[in-house]
Formats: structure tokens, sequence, C-alpha cells
């Protein structure tokens, strides 16, 4: 049984929930019914429980089927949806359990029973019945005009705001419904917003110029919708020019700026989730910098950008964890906005970062709607280019005129292919298609996972290619091939042997050269279990190798938190390093320059022979190898299979069974989310101008 974002193990029998012990942590032993038999069968977490009967008692609600349905919606975000299926959640729901589970034999409710019942109760407010805020973004208000509660406020009052809201069968946690009513809102009304002031002429002169090697081509149309547009979204995979694209689109917005005799240049910030991200989009815009066709001036000004993290964007408060500095009543600054791999994105960070921007300012949104979504509640960049960047057919912005300033995101679409998603190309929304970064077997294997083609991905795998080969086994039960042992163990010897020459440089070039990716952190499958091994290897070959001394010279290193006293960021990665004067540093790369400290001055860093799919993104080696877990892992998806296919540059390596593979590809995390379907009716009632 597969669950909606959440697949699950398959259950042919097995224990039942009377037979889980008791004293297990997850369980709550004095809850009674339908509240208890979900928990015992791990389908509910204490959490879930506690919080449905919690919410049960402050609201006067005593019914076991709309306390379950509580509980799942409380569920729900944790799993990453934004709301609960009641007519669909028996048919794909999973357990928090190691055990196979007949779920099938839960008393689980009749769905029109269910929702009706859900439906009357005091805790929930029934449709969608909203007065709009006075702004896209705002506040959405109820019915009686009152404010929705938002994160951190107070609990259910007695004749206050509900705080569950049911729209049919969908059943949501109410700051969930505001924040997906909002987003859309705002999203349906930048999309219909073109900018006036924009100076034909010098946007063409400019496209001509910055993309004289496809004039006409998506890049090019990418640039130009986010100089004519409020909204653009830049979507593609790995190497497909994303982030030259972004370099491009400043420049224009400088040019245009400067054209219009503005006294300043537009203020633009570039932003990611992650600080790693956000560092890579800054070198990235300040390399594509030095290569472009643009005035002395220009180019001065893409060198000062820097880059941040949303969260630090938008100014992270020490006293909330959902609410920031700037908001409704501090609007940011800047004239645009641009973040990078938006895929990581949840529902409620897109929701604080719009009601933060200026009514006039603009948002451009970048990233890999293929890749794997926020850990959070929500896929939004998946919402909102739907299968066109998901799947292998014909993708948006490849009409005729693609690269035209004149026509760019006001002309129909150009009736290549099936309009893909809520919104298309004449809404701001390019697929990039043209991948310059790895070679062409894994280019195509990576094309056939993002598709769901099973059948292909394991014919693709299977031919032999030097790019790409796939081992047909279980790691859990053949522990080293010799296919990963090898790689692994030349490029940890070469390693160190440049740490102990005191050679920073060359130490860290050979780190990005192979890694080891896997799906768990844990477990036979998971990095601990590689790592350990990885040593152990080291120290039966490698003499004075050992693994003990916490600082050995050529331990690789992966920091796990940001660091902004030093300017480390989460997923950076540096090895420990023995300098000239017989002193040990921990060098790291920063823009292409080598920067070391102390190693007792850094905090949270792990050791990286290893690394998870999950910790992965935004990196590329030049070969990786994915270790795969058995087909029943719950965690084993379409989107996490393309994700570690991705991040080699020249070779790949997969080990797994077949089963393992065709689980993954037939398994997409279709996350639960009314944001695409709010996105086409905003669509309809705000036509594009």
């Amino acid at each position: 049984m597969s669950a909606i974002g959440e697949p699950g193990a398959d259950g042919d029998g097995g224990p039942g929930p009377e037979d889980r012990d008791p004293f297990e942590p997850r369980l709550v032993s004095h809850a009674s019914g339908l509240l208890r038999e979900f928990n015992q069968a791990g389908v509910l977490s204490a959490a879930d429980v506690h919080v449905a009967r919690r919410l049960g008692t402050l609201g006067g609600e005593s019914d076991e089927a709309t306390l379950l349905a509580i509980a799942l919606a409380v569920r729900a975000p944790r799993l990453g949806h934004v709301h609960v299926d009641l007519e669909r959640i028996r048919d794909t729901a999973a357990v928090d359990a190691d055990e196979p589970v007949d779920l099938e034999q839960l008393d689980w409710p009749a769905p029109a029973e269910w929702v009706a019942g859900v439906a009357a109760s005091p805790l929930v407010t029934v449709g969608e019945e909203a007065l709009p805020s006075d702004e896209p973004g705002g506040p959405v208000k109820d019915a009686s005009g009152g404010p929705h509660l938002l994160p951190g406020g107070p609990g259910p009052l007695p004749g206050g705001p509900r705080p569950l809201r049911l729209t049919g069968a969908w059943l949501y946690l109410d700051r969930y419904w505001v924040e997906e009513l909002a987003v859309a809102q705002a999203l349906g009304a930048m999309r219909a917003q073109e900018r006036p002031e924009v100076d034909s002429r010098i946007l063409d002169d400019g496209l001509a110029r910055l993309f004289a090697d496809a004039p006409r081509g998506r890049q090019a149309q990418a640039a130009a919708a986010a100089v004519r547009r409020r909204l653009t979204v830049v979507a593609g995979g790995p190497g497909t020019g994303k982030t030259t694209t972004v370099a491009r689109i400043v420049a224009l917005l400088y040019e245009q700026a400067a054209a219009a005799g503005a006294g300043a240049p537009p203020l633009i910030a570039l932003a990611a989730p992650t600080g790693k991200a956000a560092a890579r989009l800054q070198e990235a815009v300040h390399a594509e910098a030095t290569r472009i066709d643009v005035a002395p001036a220009i180019r001065e000004q893409l060198l000062e950008l820097s880059a941040s993290t949303l969260h630090r964007l938008l100014g992270w408060r020490p006293d909330s964890n959902s609410r920031f500095r700037h908001g409704r009543n501090q609007r940011l600054p800047h004239d645009a906005v641009i973040v990078d791999e938006t895929s990581m994105v949840s529902l409620s960070l897109m929701a604080r970062l719009i009601e933060a921007l200026r009514s006039d300012a603009r948002l451009i949104l970048v990233g890999d709607p293929g890749q794997l979504a926020s850990i959070e509640a929500g896929a939004v960049l998946g919402d909102i280019v739907g299968p066109a960047g998901a799947g292998s057919g014909p993708n948006v912005g490849s009409g005729p005129d693609a690269g035209s300033g004149s026509d760019v995101g006001s002309g129909p679409d150009d009736g290549s292919g099936p309009r893909p998603g809520p919104w298309g190309a004449r809404d701001g929304i390019v697929v990039l298609d043209r991948g310059h970064r790895f070679g062409g077997e894994i280019a195509q294997l990576a094309e056939a996972i993002r598709g769901g083609d099973g059948d292909r991905t394991v014919s693709l795998l299977g031919a032999g290619s030097e790019a790409v080969t796939w081992i047909d086994a279980d790691v859990a039960r053949q522990s080293s091939p010799a296919a990963v042992r090898d790689p692994a163990l030349a490029t940890a010897r070469t390693v160190i042997d440049e740490a102990r020459a005191g050679a920073s440089r060359p130490a860290l070039d050979a780190l990005g050269s192979f890694r080891i990716l896997c799906a768990h952190r844990r477990g036979p499958y998971g990095v601990s279990t590689w790592t350990a091994r990885m040593e152990g290897w080291l120290e039966a070959e490698l003499e004075g190798f050992s693994a003990q001394d916490r600082w050995y010279v050529g331990r690789p290193l992966l920091v796990f938190e940001n660091d902004y006293e030093l300017g480390l960021n989460n997923g950076d990665t540096g090895v420990v390093v023995r300098t000239a004067d017989d002193r040990v540093v921990a060098a790291f790369d920063r823009g292409g320059e080598t920067i070391t400290y102390s190693p007792n001055r850094l905090g949270a860093v792990d050791t990286v022979y290893a690394m998870t799919i999950h910790k992965s993104q935004g990196s590329q080696f030049d070969a990786a190898a994915v270790l795969l877990p058995d087909p029943g892992s719950r965690i084993l998806t379409r989107e996490l299979l393309y994700t570690a296919a991705t991040r080699a540059r020249r070779r790949l390596i997969v080990v797994g069974p077949e089963a393992s593979i065709r689980a993954a590809v037939g398994r997409p995390v279709a996350r639960a989310s009314g944001l695409g379907r709010r996105l086409r009716r905003e669509s309809a009632n705000n036509p594009l101008r």
C-alpha cells in the first residue's frame, strides 16, 4: 500500500495492533476508541493523539470519528501534506511502524458519514467562506470579519475562530487553509500584472546581447518574462542554466533602471532556503557577471550582490519560530526578490515571504520541481509548475517567439503541447530543458525517472555505459560491492594524502570527486553504517590512520548547522589539513577561495564519507554512488531517485535491486495540497492584463 507523499510498507498480515509493545514511547496508554486503535497500528503518533484529545476537550467534541479526523489533520503537515482527504485516507495512509500492518482491518469510518460528522463539529469551519483582505497576500478573514488564527496565536476560545477547516472532504488545520488561500490569491494577482514601465527597445537589445547564442530560446524567454511581469517562474533540471539566467535577469533589470534615469539601481534580493544554496547562487551570479556582455557599471553592480537565506532576508526573530521582522506591517524594501531552490520552500515560508513583499515588487522563483520538496508541509513549486516540470512531454515556453522581449509574457500559448499545470508560458512560467552539466546517459536516465518510466529506467541502467553503472544487489546483504568500495577508498586516500602534505585546495577538489549517497541516516542502508565501514577499511589499509582521533588529518567534514560567525552554512564540506608548521586546520571552499579555521572553533560538524540524498540537494560530484534501500522503505520515491541521479556530473553508480528501482520510479510524491486547484481558480478570476 502506497501513500500520497508517504510510501508505506506493503502489508500482508503481520502483527496486529494488539501485539504492539504497550511500553513503546509512541503509544498513548490512556487513549481509547479509534484514537487508541490507530495509534497502536502506527498510523497516529502520540503527538497526533494528544493534540486531538486536547482540542476535543477545549471544544466540547467527544465523537470518536471526528477526533480521529482531527488527529489525521494534525498528522498531515508532519508528513508534508497541507490537508487530509477523508474520502481517500483509508487507501493512502502509511504507518509509523517497522512491522507491516494490514490497514484494511482498522475500523475506518464510512466516508460520507465521517465528513458529515466532522462538518457538525464545533471545532470545524465548513466551506470556503472568507472575506478578502485589503490586498493580495494580506490576512484572510472569516465570514464574521475576524482574522483567522495565525501561528503563535492563542488556542480556540468560546466564540472565537475555529482551529480546523473542512472544504468538501479535505480537512485542514486552519492556519494551513489560511496560508494556502493567501498564497494562491497573491500569486494569482501577481501573475496577472505586467510592468508598464518596461522599455521594450532596451529589453530587446539586452536579450539579443546576453542570449546571442539563442536569442529566442527558453532562457531568453524566462529573462524577458522576469522583466515584463511581477511573477516569473524559471524551472528546470540541474545544468539547464537556471542560475546563469538569474544573472542575466538582474543585468536586464539594472539596464532598465539605467535607461529610465533612476538615481540608483533597483534593490534586488537573492535568497534561497538554505545557506549553502544561497552561497552557491551568489557564486554563480558573480561568476556569470565576469563573462556576460554588459557595461562596467552593470558588472560592478552584479558583483556587489550578496545572497542570504530566506529566514535572514525576512528577519529571523528569536521569540518566534513562525513569524519574522518583515511582514505585512514592515515590508521588505526590495524591488525584486529572486528565490533559488524553490522546491525546498514550504507553504508557510512562501506565505511569509509573499506577505512581506511590496505591492509592486517582482518575485522570481527558480528551481527544479522534480527534486525533493520541503520537509515541511506543501510543494509550492510543483503546484505552480505542474506536470511540465515533472514529466518528459512538451514543456512550456517553446513557442516561436520565445525570446522576444515584446511578446513574452503577454501572448497566447504557443500550442506546442497540452497546457501544463495551472498556468503556462504566458503566465511567466518557463521550463528550461537543455542540460549542460552531465553526460548524455545520465541525462537520459534522469529524464526517464522524472517521467515515471520504469521500463526505460531499468533498460538504461542495464545498458552498461561508461557513465552509468548498475549493481543489481541489496547492499544490506552485499556489504561492499567493489564498484563502490574501490572509488570510495581511492578518493579517501587521495584526500588524506593531500591533507597530510598540507595541500588544502587539492584535498578539497578530491573530496568533491566522489560521494556515497544514502536514502537513510541509520540502518544497513544508512550514512552511519557506511561511514563506519569506510573508516574501518581505511584503518585496515592505510598506515597511521586512526578514526579514534576526532581531528585526524584528512577527515572529511560536513557542516550540519549554519554558523554565521564563521560564515559556514549547513551542507558545507571541508577537510582537516596539516599545515607547514605542523598545525591542524579545517579547510573549506568559499567562492573558489580556501579558508581555514581551527577545528576547535567548529561546532556542528560530522564526517562525510557518505551523506543523505536529502542533504546532497544543491551539490554536484564528478561521480556518485547511490545506495537504494529495500522496496518497502517509506522514503523511497521518484523524487528521491531523481535527485540522487542528478548529483553526478560524469559517472553514476546505482546499487539496489530492480524492485527498489521500480518502486521508486512508480512512487511519486503527491502531497495533499489544494494550491494547484486554487491557482487554476485564480487564473480564471484574474485574466492577464
